[in-house]
C-alpha cells in the first residue's frame, strides 16, 4: 500500500505539467502566435519554455521516484518528488515573470532529481551487493 505515495506524487506533477500546458494555450490565443509557430510575443515564449522544460525534467524525474521509492523508501521518495512539484511551480512562476526569476525553482527541483538519481544509485548497488 506504499506505492500510493509515489501514485499520488505522480498524479500530482502530471497535474502541474497539464496546467502548464493550459497555460501555453491561453498565452497563444492572448498573444496570437498560431499554430505551429514557437515564437512571437516573450511572455509566450516564455510560457512554451516552461512548459518544455518541464516536460524534459519529467522524463528524467518520473522513472528517479519510482526507482528511489522501490530501492530506497516510498515516503521518503514522495517526499522529495514533493520538493520537485514545488521548484517546479516555482520555476513557472519565476519564469513566466522573466527568465532570470527562474533559477530558485529550477535549482529546488535539479537537487530533488539529483537526490532522487544518487539514491537510487545507491540502493541498487546495496541489492546488487547482497
Amino acid at each position: 500500500m506504499m506505492e500510493i505515495y509515489p501514485s499520488l506524487v505522480t498524479v500530482m506533477a502530471l497535474v502541474v505539467y497539464f496546467l502548464i500546458t493550459l497555460n501555453v494555450g491561453r498565452n497563444r490565443s492572448k498573444y496570437n502566435v498560431i499554430p505551429p509557430a514557437t515564437t512571437g510575443d516573450p511572455n509566450f515564449e516564455r510560457a512554451l519554455r516552461v512548459q518544455q522544460n518541464t516536460l524534459e525534467q519529467m522524463v528524467f524525474f518520473l522513472p528517479l521516484l519510482w526507482l528511489f521509492c522501490f530501492y530506497i523508501n516510498p515516503i521518503w521518495g514522495s517526499a522529495i518528488g514533493g520538493f520537485w512539484i514545488i521548484g517546479r511551480i516555482l520555476y513557472a512562476l519565476g519564469y513566466y515573470q522573466a527568465a532570470e526569476k527562474r533559477m530558485i525553482g529550477f535549482a529546488i527541483s535539479s537537487l530533488s532529481s539529483l537526490i532522487l538519481l544518487i539514491g537510487s544509485l545507491v540502493g541498487m548497488v546495496l541489492v546488487f551487493i547482497k
